[in-house]
């Protein structure tokens, strides 16, 4: 028995040694500083994980603006230098910025390649996205969730709401409940139709207990999201893959057809879906499940950062609040119980910079997208004053943070000022400097160049549209006055918004209207 575990040890130790004397890659002439890491595979993995933003520091401090890490298999180019992150989006020829957003979907969301070079699919996503989040049809879906939030705020959490009684909640679960009941019946539509329906009220409390119940399987799918991009197989996560498929069940074309008012970005999905596409029905539904969680994941825990720091700042939350309130009466827009619902199109919702500050502030502190291009081929990537060699397949990223936590940047980086993003006439602000140098790049939670989130416009709509009801219709403040603020959760570094540690409980009731 001893001699069998002393021959298994042995065997692994040779195994790293071999890994660390032949396995590990060597920096090539013109390449950028390497860090290999001292774990096979995993390389710097761990370190990385465990706080992105100071390892980045570090490795900045360590080797200037551009440095390779080996992470979980790969390897990574992060370029700190702002000013040079217009080089990367000149580079289109040699960089691909679908390739790693394709791979990860097909992985997390257990669909076929939607990569139309792999034959599955003819459909071009980010048009379709683009087509159906933006412009025209971004009205319609503003017009959509301005009704179904104050359906949800007013209707659907009714048995909560008691006259001059206080309710005392999670504020991370209100925001998670609200938002996505709301969002679902945006996008997907509703089961029962409010016109000419004898049994309205049963019916929607069912579809309540449907949407809720599709809630509780995507917070359960969403724990291990970030397992699923690093390249762990969903079987290893039993619940989370059980969870995944009933989401899946419930977006099958079938079902879909059965509900009302489906958003045109679904309708023209289920059409593309059919017409362009060799997937079976579960593939076509877990394509859909991949537009609810691009729809809830960061919009979710951006609307809790944003409502967190206005409860702590009562001037922010003054200031917002006078600015709603004014773009109500200047719409001659009443606010009442009696069911005549608030109104606020986009032009109108376009109309609140201090609101659109706030909401940029609360992500700037929250948020750590990364962005991603890999390298189609070898080549040479200018900068503004160098230039490296690249391999193909290698990635090179950028990650926002960084930048946002520069105090050269950002007076004060890791403090909230609802008004940082506005200039002295209560204008959104723009100029921004680093080492006197006017920055093109200084906000990114939303990524940059062609890749940019098409649902940015909508999301922050929605952030909008949810805090302005929330002022007219309540009164809310925290339990503690004195809690300080959550830990940002960082297991899920690079994918977005990041959530918080803990939930931090509030209490709301009913104004006297």
């Amino acid at each position: 028995m001893f001699l069998a575990s002393w021959i298994w040890e042995m065997a692994v130790i040779l195994c790293c040694v071999s890994w660390f004397l032949l396995g590990r890659r060597r920096r090539r002439q013109g390449e950028p500083p390497l860090e290999n890491g001292f774990l096979p595979y995993l390389g710097c993995a761990l370190k990385f994980g465990a706080n992105p933003l100071e390892f980045l520091k570090e490795k900045q401090k360590k080797h200037g603006h551009i440095f390779t890490c080996h992470v979980a298999g790969k390897y990574i180019h992060f370029l700190t230098d702002p000013f040079s992150y217009h080089a990367l989006m000149r580079q289109g020829k040699h960089l691909d910025w679908k390739k790693f957003h394709f791979a990860t979907s097909a992985k997390a969301f257990g669909h076929g390649s939607i990569d139309p070079a792999e034959g599955n699919t003819t459909e071009n996503f980010h048009q379709t996205f683009i087509r159906t989040l933006q412009g025209n049809a971004l009205d319609a879906l503003i017009e959509a969730m301005m009704e179904n939030l104050q359906y949800v705020m007013l209707q659907s959490r009714a048995p909560k709401l008691q006259s001059n009684t206080w309710v005392t909640e999670g504020l991370y679960t209100f925001c998670c409940q609200v938002m996505f009941e709301s969002g679902f019946l945006t996008l997907f539509g509703k089961e029962f139709n409010s016109n000419n329906d004898k049994n309205l009220s049963s019916k929607q409390e069912t579809e309540r207990a449907h949407i809720l119940n599709a809630l509780e399987n995507f917070k359960e799918f969403d724990k291990i999201f970030p397992a699923l991009v690093a390249g762990l197989p969903i079987h290893l996560f039993k619940s989370a893959h059980s969870a995944r498929e009933k989401l899946g069940e419930a977006l099958l074309h079938k079902n879909l057809l059965k509900r009302d008012n489906l958003s045109q970005l679904v309708t023209l999905r289920m059409f593309l879906n059919d017409t362009l596409s060799t997937f079976d029905d579960m593939e076509k539904a877990k394509t859909h499940v991949a537009v609810l969680w691009a729809s809830q994941a960061n919009t979710i825990p951006a609307t809790f950062w944003t409502l967190f720091y206005l409860l702590k700042s009562p001037e922010a939350m003054r200031a917002a609040s006078k600015e709603v309130q004014s773009v109500l009466e200047t719409a001659e827009d009443s606010i009442s119980l009696d069911g005549k619902h608030i109104s606020l199109n986009r032009k109108q919702l376009d109309n609140m910079p201090i609101l659109d500050s706030i909401i940029k502030e609360a992500m700037r502190l929250s948020s750590a997208s990364m962005t991603f291009r890999v390298a189609k081929e070898d080549f040479t990537l200018h900068l503004e004053n160098d230039f490296y060699n690249i391999r193909k397949d290698d990635i090179v990223a950028l990650y926002p943070q960084l930048l946002h936590f520069d105090p050269e940047i950002y007076a004060d980086p890791l403090t909230f000022k609802y008004d940082r993003f506005l200039n002295e006439k209560g204008e959104e602000k723009t100029d921004f400097y680093r080492n006197g140098r006017k920055l093109k790049y200084y906000y990114m939670p939303f990524g940059t160049g062609i890749a940019k989130c098409p649902g940015r416009l909508f999301a922050v709509h929605e952030i909008k549209q949810f805090l302005a009801l929330i002022f007219s219709y309540f009164e809310l403040e925290l339990v503690d006055s004195n809690v300080k603020c959550p830990s940002l959760d960082q297991s899920r570094a690079g994918l977005g918004i990041l959530q918080p540690s803990n939930d931090i409980d509030f209490r709301y009731r009913l104004k006297c209207l």
